[in-house]
């Protein structure tokens, strides 16, 4: 029977690293963020960070999330369908991405790491009203303070220029979605970025 568990930070790593190794299908809620959850298979726990291989509602893979510990609100372990879920991933021959090694003890080795394994990442920062912003291109380099993205815009542009963002931030990192995957495969690859002050960056 399920468990929806909610708890402190300390309980959460350590039901994350058992569903981990006991490759359980787990969903999570961060109900300060948003409305929904996320459904998946852990693929490792950092001291900040948790990577989770993301199905989504019809059953596809949708990508891996890298996102804070203390956004998240609610575990349900294992998810309460995880059977058929489970079997249908594999009627469909899809198998949950789970990069080995990734780093996730600091927002730095994330975006370095997540820029190294895809053209385009999805940033998804803290706004003002609590709630996430993303933002999608490719990493262009990093600095003590922060990186910057060359970005894609909704209409599948590259900008010119670089934005920044500061370390800080940073709460989530997707790596592999559908939407950021389409709008690479329609923009094609990145121009050289053109010398000049940061950019404004482009929400989707």
């Amino acid at each position: 029977m399920a468990k929806i568990l909610e708890f402190k930070t300390n309980g959460l790593r350590a039901q994350l690293r058992e569903a981990q190794e006991q490759q359980t299908m787990v969903r999570l809620w961060r109900t300060e963020l948003e409305h929904g959850s996320f459904c998946g298979y852990v693929g490792g726990v950092g001291n900040e960070f948790v990577l989770l291989s993301v199905v989504g509602d019809g059953i596809t893979d949708d990508g891996i999330y890298v996102m804070r510990h203390r956004d998240i609100t609610e575990l349900e372990s294992p998810e309460r369908h995880h059977v058929f879920m489970a079997k249908a991933l594999a009627v469909k021959g899809i198998s949950p991405r789970l990069p080995p090694n990734f780093p996730l003890d600091s927002v730095r080795d994330v975006v370095k790491a997540a820029g190294a394994m895809s053209p385009v990442i999805a940033v998804h920062v803290d706004t003002e009203e609590e709630e996430e912003v993303c933002y999608i291109g490719s990493l262009a380099s990093v600095d003590e303070d922060g990186f910057y993205l060359q970005e894609l815009s909704p209409d599948a542009e590259w900008m010119r220029q670089a934005s920044f963002f500061a370390w800080d931030e940073v709460s989530t990192l997707s790596i592999g979605d559908g939407y950021a995957q389409a709008l690479l495969a329609v923009a094609g690859p990145a121009p050289s970025l053109e010398p000049g002050d940061a950019g404004i960056g482009h929400m989707h």
